[in-house]
C-alpha cells in the first residue's frame, strides 16, 4: 500500500489494464496468467479442461496420461473380477492374485485394442464390459492424440524472464530494467514489449490501483535473437520520477510485462507475459553481460544461465533529491 507519499507521481493514470482499480492481489503471476479466482460457476463450466491440458508441464502431462490409464484399467479389471473370472477364458487360476493380474492385463489389452487372444471374454456382461471397454479406448485414445498434436504445434514464445528488475544508472539518471531472452532455436522477429505498472494508492482512506504505461526507450526490436534488456527511463515523465530505494520497498508495485513476436516457423504471432512485484526490485544494480563472442571468434555465445546476475552500483547523487 501507498505510505504516504503518492503526491510525487506526477503522471496520469492513462493506462487501460483490464484490472478494476479495485482488484487486489498480484494481477499477473509469474507464469503469465491472470491471478483470478472464479466463482458463480461449477467446476466443469469453469475450466477449459483442453486449455489445462494443454498449458500442463510436460512431466504432468504424462503422469497425469499414466496415471488416468492404470486407474482405468484397474476399475474394469474389478468388473471383470466381479463379474467372475469363469466369464474369461484362459485365466491363470492359481490363486487370487495371478487371477486379478490375467484380469488387468486383458483389460489393458481390450483397452488398446490390442487383443494377444490368449484371454476372451464369454457370456453376455463380459462381452459387454469388454465391447464398452474398446468403444472407451478408441476414445481416449483419439483425445490424447488430439492433446499430443495440440502441445507440440501450438506456437509459444519460449522466452526466459529475469528474476527481478533492477533501478540502475542511465544517461545520467536511472532507469528501471529487465531482461528477457529466447531459450529455445525458435526464430522471433519484430517482437515488441509493453509495459505497464500498478501502483496502490490510499484516497479517502480506501486502497485502489493506479495504472500507468511506461515509456520503453526501445519497444521494438527487428530479431530477438540475444537478450533484450528492456530500460524505463525514470524522468520526469515517469510515475516512478522521485522515488527513492525506500519508495520502491514501501509501495505496493507490479510492473506487467507483455512481449509479442512473429514466429518464422509457423508463420503466428506468439504473446508471453510476465509480473513483477515491489519485493523483485532491486535498488542500485545493474546486470552484468550474459554473451560473449566464442573462443574463434565465428559465432556469439548466449549463456542464458546469467540472466539473473547483477552487481551492486552506485546510483545518481541526483536521484535522492528528485522531487
Amino acid at each position: 500500500m501507498a505510505r504516504g507519499f503518492r503526491q510525487k507521481i506526477r503522471q496520469k493514470n492513462t493506462e487501460n489494464s483490464g484490472f478494476g482499480n479495485n482488484a487486489s492481489g498480484r494481477f499477473i503471476n509469474k507464469d503469465g496468467f491472470p491471478n483470478v479466482k472464479r466463482k458463480g460457476v461449477n467446476v466443469f463450466n469453469k475450466l477449459s479442461w483442453y486449455h489445462t491440458m494443454l498449458n500442463l508441464s510436460s512431466f504432468r502431462f504424462l503422469s497425469y496420461l499414466v496415471i488416468a490409464y492404470i486407474v482405468v484399467n484397474l476399475c474394469f479389471a474389478f468388473i471383470y473380477y466381479l463379474i467372475g473370472v469363469e466369464h474369461l477364458t484362459g485365466i491363470d487360476k492359481s490363486d487370487p492374485l495371478n487371477e486379478f493380474i490375467d484380469v488387468f492385463f486383458f483389460s489393458s489389452q481390450t483397452f488398446t485394442t490390442v487383443g494377444y487372444g490368449r484371454i476372451a471374454p464369454v457370456g453376455f456382461m463380459a462381452s459387454l464390459v469388454a465391447t464398452f471397454e474398446a468403444f472407451l479406448g478408441l476414445l481416449t485414445f483419439a483425445i490424447a492424440t488430439g492433446l499430443f498434436y495440440g502441445r507440440f504445434s501450438r506456437p509459444r514464445a519460449y522466452l526466459r524472464f529475469s528474476d527481478d528488475v533492477v533501478i540502475a544508472p542511465f544517461q545520467d539518471v536511472t532507469a528501471l530494467m529487465f531482461r528477457l531472452a529466447p531459450y529455445k532455436n525458435n526464430a522471433l522477429t519484430d517482437a515488441d514489449v509493453i509495459v505497464s505498472t500498478a501502483i496502490e494508492v490510499i484516497e479517502n482512506g480506501v486502497p485502489k490501483s493506479n495504472f500507468y504505461r511506461l515509456e520503453i526507450q526501445m519497444s521494438k526490436i527487428n530479431t530477438l535473437a540475444l537478450n533484450w534488456t528492456v530500460v524505463h527511463k525514470i524522468d520526469e515523465n515517469s510515475p516512478f520520477y522521485g522515488f527513492t530505494e525506500e519508495d520502491f520497498k514501501n509501495t505496493d508495485i507490479e510492473i506487467i510485462v507483455q512481449v509479442r513476436a512473429f514466429d518464422e516457423v509457423f508463420s503466428n504471432t506468439v504473446v508471453q507475459r510476465t509480473s513483477y512485484v515491489s519485493d523483485e526490485i532491486v535498488f542500485g544494480a545493474k546486470f552484468v553481460p550474459m554473451y560473449s563472442p566464442s573462443k574463434d571468434n565465428q559465432s556469439t555465445i548466449l549463456d542464458l544461465d546469467k540472466i539473473n546476475e547483477y552487481q551492486k552500483t552506485e546510483l545518481p547523487a541526483t536521484l535522492e533529491v528528485q522531487q
